[in-house]
């Protein structure tokens, strides 16, 4: 019996070392042998959940991976609690993470998180970017950025704008915009987009920065105008709508994107495992046809160019709450 424990020991020694390095060659080449969790750290319905699932059943077929990948809503916390039990799962492959910029960039700088976005987890491909509008309300008297920014600096502290709550894409990157163009327009937050935009058809709110595809109904019956791409590159939703740098907001790049990912000390040949499926996915004419209808870029990567996001990420969105003096939660 003492023999047996030891022999279990020295294999549970020699298996640790194996994930720590990423040389589980055996394991990765039977890789998978069973189902995948993917984590979608978001109700159902939304961006993460629809990207989720289309990567998650194409990763599923019997020409890819071959096993049934499931996808796993575990909503709250902003992405948070989805993340966290992410991190927290083995590395093997069977564990994976719809991540996105709220749950790899803006959470770590504005929130005290149990994991750490860069350390605890594994890059593999940046999947699809979306960008973000610069709208305000329909009775607002501008009809460019550079009005728009003339107006909240002849009117400083008397423009007010919505976000999604504190903490949320959409706050953090129009306080970005504010750090940027010296305008001095006041934060109300609301529990969602939804809430956001009845208070701006009210009056209550004059801008906001959101998803293109969240604004587009608004946009088209004329409630609200939208001025500027957030990104650097022009929404197919909205393609007569100039970026944010073309009006003259120098270097202004928020996309919004979204990413697989799995725990830290993940092997590599299940990483390129992985990086390779998906890439064939995210490349395919149904994936693209798909995410274009919603406004969502198809991109893709290899695991260190995804990595150098991640951590261009988190950088970027704590240097902004440090240098805009956001208190942090």
């Amino acid at each position: 019996m003492m023999r047996a424990r030891c022999r279990c020991s020295a294999y549970l020694v020699c298996l640790s070392l194996a994930l720590a390095t990423g040389v589980t060659d055996g394991l990765a080449q039977s890789y998978p042998t069973r189902p995948i969790r993917l984590i979608a750290p978001f109700a159902p319905g939304g961006g993460v959940d629809l990207i989720a699932r289309l990567l998650g059943a194409g990763l599923g077929r019997s020409d890819s991976l071959g096993q049934t990948v499931v996808v796993d809503n575990r909503a709250g916390a902003g992405g948070a609690i989805g993340a966290e039990i992410a991190a927290r799962a083995e590395p093997d492959g069977y564990t994976l993470l719809l991540g996105n910029s709220t749950t790899h960039g803006v959470n770590q700088a504005y929130f005290r998180l149990p994991y750490d976005s860069v350390r605890d987890f594994t890059p593999i491909t940046l999947v699809a970017s979306a960008p973000l509008v610069l709208a305000t309300a329909g009775a607002l008297p501008v009809k460019s950025v550079k009005e728009f920014i003339a107006l909240a600096k002849a009117r400083p502290g008397q423009l007010n704008y919505g976000s999604a709550g504190r903490g949320s894409v959409t706050h953090l990157t129009m306080e970005l915009f504010k750090v940027v163009t010296g305008v001095n327009v006041v934060h109300i937050p609301y529990k969602g987009v939804g809430p956001a935009f009845t208070a701006m058809m009210t009056g209550e709110i004059q801008c906001i920065i959101v998803a293109v595809t969240a604004s587009m109904s608004h946009v088209r019956a004329g409630r609200i105008k939208a001025l500027g791409i957030t990104g650097v590159r022009h929404s197919r939703l909205l393609p007569d709508v100039p970026t944010l740098a073309e009006q003259g907001v120098a270097g202004f790049d928020a996309d919004y994107w979204y990413g697989l990912l799995g725990p830290a000390r993940m092997p590599r040949r299940i990483v390129a495992r992985l990086n390779q499926e998906a890439l064939r996915i995210i490349g395919g004419a149904e994936f693209k046809q798909k995410m274009i209808a919603q406004g969502v870029e198809p991109t893709g990567s290899a695991p260190e160019e995804f990595e150098k996001i991640v951590r261009g990420e988190v950088a970027k969105w704590a240097r902004l709450v440090k240098d805009a003096g956001i208190q942090e939660q």
